[in-house]
């Protein structure tokens, strides 16, 4: 009687030893390799495999002791076969046993349950004939498969966090746009790789700095939103609360981003901490703060000339003086002259506006650069006065070219504008052509102000102008080099500048000669054309879409 005592103590502590164990681990492999190594020990088993059912309600082999894995399968209709149907679980086992030539007699099955449902079987087996078990000896078995199912219920919910958590964490990690996590502190707890692209931040560097160090958003007036207006302390609380301003990168850029905010709060409202989606906005609020540029610019453009018209027309129209001849010619030369202004910057909206629909007409047609250039230059000797000395250097034999003419003369005139507009000291105004291929390039060279590396690429934008003391006052509203960039492009050239401040710029783009080239290049679907109905003698290219670069114009 004393040796079933010492063996039923002995059973008690091994079980809470092995549940102990078994409640200790998260990770589910390691649990059930020690759930079915402890129950083919309790129960004395040579033997044995869990099966766990999975969200889709099949039972599959998840654990084996003494199984090699390569004959799990053999054990199917085994799991198939109901646990209340004992002699059907021994047939099956023996089958089994049979085909893999082990001496497998007896099968123990455990459920295990939590909550009320099955989760899996535990199948513990002998080769040796059954052996009854005591009502304790019951009683500890069934203890030990309700640990076993709390453990293994336990892992596999770690094991559905933590692949959550992988998931999101990969999320996170290859968003286009910077994320963060704060933690309670406001100290950074999650850093991603578009952050780190971002403000120029290792996350090793950032990762337990104050968001206010490492994010560090700033208003125009230079005071640092994170400290003197955290979107995540106003009161009362946002829901989504989000925040805009310039930062600087620690590579010294200089960038306009939005934060938005996701806070967590505790039930009395203390912050918890928060996640941050980071977005860099500096194109759109520069394209913005152009825009509004361009239209007060435009609107005092277009009434420049309406007041001039109107007062020479108010003038002249006076029933109390007597002008003569010459002050009659005089005064309406001027009108004419700024009724052409008025008509020429009215076209250039339209034609900037026309571009939206990614399409404009082109007469194409075999012409001399030279006379084109002259003829420019002709036009623009009035203004330049004595101050410049234009210098044309094209053969007279250089090769025709296959372009719109006026449209190209409308490229050559607004770098020739240029030129003047941003050499304050005069000088000279070069124009070259050579051949390149089957292209010629036009240049034009000036001795101005020139212009930084930073601003060249951005030069042939929409509504883009140099910053400088020049353009605020020179007239212009950043669209020249925006109309001449499609113009070019649209005749299958591309357009470039040259340029050191101080140093004066050179301005070049290619037109086709010509030759079969661009013809080759319509039959070939590189250019879609039409003849259009209302201008049979016209060609009309339909350009690849163009996004608006996002503030971009040419105008220097």
């Amino acid at each position: 009687m004393l040796d079933r005592y010492d063996q039923q103590l002995r059973q008690l502590e091994s079980l809470l030893r092995v549940s102990r164990a078994i409640t200790a681990q998260l990770d589910l492999t390691s649990v059930l390799n020690l759930v079915i190594e402890a129950a083919v020990d309790l129960l004395a088993g040579s033997s044995g495999l869990i099966a766990l059912r999975d969200d889709d309600g099949t039972t599959r082999i998840y654990a084996a002791y003494g199984l090699a894995r390569e004959i799990w399968p053999v054990f199917d209709d085994l799991l198939a076969t109901p646990l209340s149907d004992q002699q059907a679980l021994v047939h099956r086992l023996r089958e089994a046993g049979a085909s893999i030539g082990l001496p497998l007699r007896h099968v123990s099955a455990l459920p295990l349950m939590f909550r009320g449902a099955t989760v899996g079987v535990i199948y513990v087996f002998r080769a040796a004939l059954n052996v009854e078990f005591t009502a304790e000896e019951h009683q500890l078995l069934t203890a030990f498969a309700d640990q076993a199912a709390i453990a293994v219920s336990n892992a596999r919910l770690f094991q559905s966090v933590l692949r959550e958590k992988q998931h999101l964490d990969a999320l996170i990690e290859n968003s286009a746009d910077g994320v963060m996590i704060l933690d309670e502190r406001w100290r950074i707890a999650t850093f991603n790789r578009a952050m780190e692209l971002l403000t120029g931040w290792s996350r090793e560097e950032a990762i337990g700095r104050p968001c206010a160090e490492v994010l560090a958003i700033h208003t125009p007036q230079g005071a640092n939103l994170c400290l003197t207006d955290c979107p995540l302390q106003r009161q009362p609380f946002e829901p989504n609360p989000v925040a805009e301003g310039w930062i600087t990168t620690r590579d010294g850029r200089r960038l306009y981003i939005q934060s938005r905010y996701a806070a967590q709060r505790s039930p009395q409202g203390a912050f918890l901490g928060a996640i941050a989606n980071v977005r860099d906005v500096t194109e759109q609020k520069i394209e913005a703060e152009m825009q509004n540029t361009f239209i007060s610019v435009i609107s005092h453009e277009l009434r420049t000339p309406v007041s001039i018209i109107k007062g020479y027309a108010e003038t002249l129209a006076r029933q109390d003086a007597a002008w003569d001849a010459a002050t009659l010619r005089e005064g309406l030369a001027v009108i004419i002259e700024e009724a052409d202004r008025l008509a020429q910057q009215i076209n250039t909206l339209l034609e900037a506006s026309r571009l939206q629909t990614d399409s404009m007409r082109l007469e194409l047609s075999d012409w001399s650069v030279r006379p084109l250039v002259e003829r420019v230059v002709e036009r623009f000797a009035p203004q330049a006065g004595d101050r410049f000395t234009f210098q044309i250097d094209i053969p007279d034999d250089f090769p025709p070219v296959h372009a719109d003419y006026e449209r190209t003369r409308t490229v050559v005139e607004n770098l020739i504008s240029n030129a003047i507009k941003y050499s304050p000291n005069g000088g000279l105004i070069r124009i070259t052509a050579r051949v390149s291929g089957d292209f010629a390039i036009i240049s034009v060279s000036d001795q101005g102000i020139g212009i930084p590396l930073e601003e060249q690429k951005k030069l042939f934008r929409r509504f883009y102008r140099v910053d400088n003391r020049l353009r605020r006052e020179t007239q212009g509203a950043g669209l020249g080099l925006f109309l001449s960039r499609v113009i070019v492009e649209a005749q299958g050239g591309r357009i470039w500048v040259d340029s050191r401040p101080g140093r004066g710029s050179r301005f070049s783009f290619t037109v086709p000669l010509a030759t079969p080239m661009l013809s080759d290049q319509m039959a070939s679907g590189e250019i879609e054309t039409a003849t259009s109905v209302d201008h049979p003698e016209s060609t009309v290219v339909t350009l690849p879409r163009m996004e608006p670069p996002l503030l971009e114009d040419h105008e220097r």
